[in-house]
């Protein structure tokens, strides 16, 4: 049934979606929440978490986005947001301005995040550093 916006009711059961290791970083899976669906692209959210223990990151990059949240849900991660290095732990919100430049560098085996995103097609740029990144921790 559509609302006056247009967009669908949804809901989303945990057996319904099923983590997939297809996305944009191979060391994350990620799993669908059915929004982009039932708004017709115009907002994506997804659980993103740990695949495999961090090399080197996601690199330097920024999103062609209007709107960008991360909800950290369990664990931890560290980014570099522009040239500030930022801990994102389990309960915090981070608002992603768009066009900002960051860089995801490392993050515990247990994380795991809500990603929200409007549009739903939104794009990565890879972009050129403004500072050093610090090397991730390993894995114990």
């Amino acid at each position: 049934m559509l609302d006056r916006t247009g967009t669908q009711f949804s809901h989303i059961k945990p057996n319904d979606t099923p983590f997939r290791s297809e996305g944009l970083r191979s060391f994350f899976q990620y799993r669908d929440l059915g929004v982009s669906e039932a708004t017709h692209g115009k907002v994506i959210a997804h659980l993103v978490r740990a695949n495999e223990a961090p090399e080197k990151g996601t690199g330097w990059h920024r999103h062609e986005a209007d709107f960008h949240i991360v909800i950290m849900l369990k664990g931890w991660a560290k980014f570099m947001y522009e040239d500030k290095e930022t801990l994102v732990a389990a309960g915090d919100c981070v608002h992603q301005r768009p066009g900002i430049v960051h860089y995801l560098f490392d993050y515990s085996p247990d994380m795991e995040y809500l990603e929200v995103v409007g549009p739903a097609d939104f794009s990565t740029v890879e972009v050129e550093g403004p500072c050093e990144v610090p090397v991730p921790a390993a894995w114990k």
